[in-house]
């Protein structure tokens, strides 16, 4: 009965417009009949609980039984967060605000409030040429802008117009590593690193993502066209970048040209012990995604995400065995 709920809220919730364009995807790339694919999609909807997007992220047309067994699906996945993850204690992750006073240790730079009032804010902005302000509980780049102070002379103006575009948040830009320039230097390229708390009390590591911005924004965000690929366990990029946007890979930044295979991110080690450490500072919140941007000093947290990505890891080109992580998710979760 579940899983006839779930098959039909994704029904309705979908779109079939894109449910065929997925459709007629897979059919260009594969040469399978279309009616075929349609009722393999159903049926793995049905059986699996994976949506038309998962069913070609994950490139379940070429898989068999076995291997979509593999797969972490969304249903897995909320039903960890439920497990791991206090919905009471939801707030220190999703308000930025409340994230960087809890987090200050890593952040790595000085932020302000700006409900604090306008002479707070005055402080912060002395010696300052850019900053970021923020809405506090915005998402996939949305809410956040990039703050010349050379266009803004008048500083009231300024604190008027972010307080009531609700951006009450403004913190200092981000240095990011040059290395790390090299791939996107528009915008500031994070890692997706993302940690379970065990019932043994460690921290386990359990991927990292790299994301890229497009070189056309100012944010790395998929939502805003960046691409992303899963790093290597030493922080190297192994495989072509991911964009939803295009629903295309590349071997190579399609601005700059910069070629990512054989890229290694420095100070990795030292951001996969940064988030685990980080891990333990609130402890009802076991499951969590850490963004972390690479400083020439070292690895900062930018923000960190209860609902952590279960998709975008298991992309079936960053998997040459062609399976999925159950089995990375379940040793963690055991110890």
């Amino acid at each position: 009965m579940r899983k006839i709920a779930t098959f039909f809220r994704r029904v309705a919730s979908g779109s079939l417009k894109r449910f065929f364009g997925n459709l007629n995807q897979v059919h260009r790339e594969t040469g399978k009949s279309r009616v075929v694919l349609f009722f393999d999609m159903v049926y793995c909807m049905f059986h699996y609980g994976v949506g038309y997007l998962e069913y070609v992220t994950f490139g379940f047309a070429y898989k068999k039984k076995d291997k979509r067994k593999t797969f972490v699906t969304m249903n897995d996945n909320i039903a960890l967060v439920r497990r791991l993850n206090d919905r009471a204690y939801y707030e220190v992750l999703d308000d930025k605000l409340l994230f960087n006073r809890r987090f200050e240790k890593y952040l790595g730079r000085s932020f302000v409030d700006l409900e604090d009032g306008f002479e707070r804010f005055e402080e912060f902005l002395a010696g300052k040429e850019v900053f970021f302000a923020k809405q506090t509980r915005s998402f996939g780049g949305i809410g956040v802008k990039k703050v010349r102070l050379s266009e803004y002379p008048d500083h009231r103006k300024l604190y008027d117009e972010l307080m009531e575009n609700k951006m009450h948040l403004a913190e200092d830009l981000i240095v990011q590593h040059p290395e790390m320039d090299t791939l996107c230097a528009r915008s500031l390229n994070t890692l997706r690193i993302v940690t379970i708390l065990n019932d043994r009390n460690e921290a386990k590591f359990l991927y990292a993502l790299i994301r890229i911005g497009n070189g056309k924004t100012d944010v790395d965000n998929i939502t805003s066209g960046g691409m992303y690929t899963l790093l290597d366990p030493d922080g190297t990029i192994s495989h072509p970048m991911f964009c939803d946007k295009t629903v295309s890979y590349y071997d190579a930044h399609p601005q700059n040209g910069k070629v990512f295979a054989g890229f290694r991110v420095p100070f990795f080690r030292e951001a996969v012990e940064l988030c685990k450490e980080a891990a333990f500072v609130e402890p009802h919140m076991r499951y969590v995604g850490w963004d972390v941007g690479i400083t020439p000093d070292g690895p900062v947290l930018v923000e960190g995400n209860n609902l952590p990505g279960y998709d975008m890891a298991q992309n079936h080109r960053f998997h040459d065995d062609g399976c999925g992580m159950k089995a990375v998710f379940e040793e963690a979760i055991r110890g």
